[in-house]
């Protein structure tokens, strides 16, 4: 099983301690060994996790910088919010990222959530119903600008007259989608995903989310082997028992990472990723 590092806590303090921070955590996570390095698509601090007014840096401007600081560690988000972007912009802002980081990036996207932080910034929040369909398209739109057809696209919701996009990827983007909503999200997974990020820490809850997607991949005549698993699994990685146990049960259901993330207020997100690759990567890898 491998690792990969969430980082969402910007810590509060000096502006210019940020980037530093920001560059020597993605650092430390590449030598550890872990294989993914994502953030959070917010303006905002999550309410969940500190406060809004926390210092929070933009997502994509922020891989782009991350790009330049390391060699071979996946970046994405985890995951872009459909509302913020549109789709024709966010396909190039994907293909740019691939582009300048020889071909590491990974689309994570959703369906987005976070009411305020719309409000308080002026973006549109549409009901979820039109969230999911805005997300359907944006998944047509991408797929189609990464491809040979620069022809005109026609949905509800966007009409893109072109959709030229050169350079193409170094590597066509994988798509991950997250979240574990049955109707919608499932389905959208197995009909568009590459990978699968669950938000659930549970293991029966997974499995039983799992028989959920399995039966979607069948209605769209998709084989499931095809679609990665991977799942958040954000406690304490050094509780060896509880995070191993758990990790253990994940593997078991097929599942090959799991993100963990430094805790908010985290004083040293740098040692605490280093401390992963001591601790942490090495009893990963034996399971699966």
């Amino acid at each position: 099983m491998e690792l990969g590092v969430h980082f969402i806590d910007f810590l509060p303090g000096d502006p210019a301690k940020l980037a530093p921070t920001l560059a020597g955590t993605a650092q430390a996570a590449e030598q550890s060994g872990a294989t993914m390095f994502t953030l959070a698509d917010h303006f905002f601090q999550m309410e969940a996790v500190g406060r809004a007014e926390d210092p929070f840096l933009e997502g994509y401007t922020s891989l782009g910088f991350v790009a330049g600081k390391t060699e071979t560690i996946t970046l994405t988000m985890l995951v872009t919010g459909v509302t913020y972007r549109h789709p024709g912009i966010l396909a190039k802002t994907v293909t740019t990222l691939d582009v300048l980081s020889g071909g590491r990036s990974m689309f994570g996207i959703g369906a987005a959530w976070y009411e305020r932080e719309h409000l308080a910034l002026g973006v549109p929040y549409p009901p979820v119903r039109d969230r999911f369909e805005m997300l359907e398209e944006t998944l047509q739109i991408c797929g189609q600008m990464w491809s040979e057809n620069d022809g005109p696209y026609q949905g509800q919701h966007y009409q893109l007259a072109e959709t030229i996009c050169v350079p193409q990827p170094i590597r066509r983007p994988p798509v991950l989608i997250g979240g574990d909503g049955e109707k919608k999200t499932l389905r959208l997974v197995a009909q568009y995903a590459d990978v699968w990020n669950t938000t659930t820490m549970d293991a029966e809850v997974a499995a039983h989310k799992i028989d959920v997607l399995n039966r979607h991949c069948d209605d769209v005549g998709r084989d499931p082997a095809e679609i990665r698993k991977t799942a958040g699994l954000f406690i304490d990685p050094f509780d060896g028992d509880t995070f191993l146990r758990t990790a253990e049960k994940f593997a078991a259901l097929g599942f090959d990472l799991v993100n963990v993330g430094p805790y908010p207020g985290n004083p040293d997100p740098v040692g605490y990723t280093q401390r992963l690759g001591d601790e942490v990567v090495p009893r990963l890898a034996e399971l699966g």
